[in-house]
């Protein structure tokens, strides 16, 4: 029988921590994906489309379907965040977000510790993200 050799593979401090962010992160996003999906279908709030017409713009494109129905594009949701078909997107923008939390509560860490190297990594990170979050490029569906 063959032995096996098992190494102990360690988790830096950094990594634990960026796992433990994303992990609630991810935790609190689908939460909220819940709640606001319930919400809508059980209708409480007002809707931008009825749940019953929703079926007839399936098969349109983002562009005709914006066009048609003069939905907001973009971070224009944000205005709509009020409309049970809107409110879902809290939790879309917070599972998209998770990524910059990570790396930000891992930053601090990196600084006491004179990591140079990934300090520079981590905030180039945050700005590439931030930077296409923002919408700036306008590129995509949206």
């Amino acid at each position: 029988m063959a032995e096996k050799n098992e190494q102990a593979v360690k988790a830096s401090g950094e990594q634990l921590l960026y796992a433990n962010v994303l992990n609630k992160g991810m935790i609190i996003g689908i939460i909220v994906l819940l709640v606001t999906y319930a919400l809508y279908i059980v209708g409480i709030l007002p809707t931008y489309i009825p749940v019953e017409d929703v079926p007839k713009y399936w098969g349109m494109s983002v562009a005709s379907f914006s066009h048609e129905l003069g939905t907001p594009t973009g971070w224009g949701w944000l205005h709509s965040v009020g409309k049970g078909d809107y409110l879902n997107f809290i939790g879309i923008a917070i599972l998209s977000a998770i990524s910059i939390f990570c790396y930000a509560s891992i930053f601090p860490g990196l600084l006491r510790k004179k990591d140079t190297v990934l300090m520079v990594i981590v905030v180039l990170e945050i700005l590439v993200l931030c930077f296409a979050a923002s919408g700036i490029l306008k590129s995509g569906g949206h």
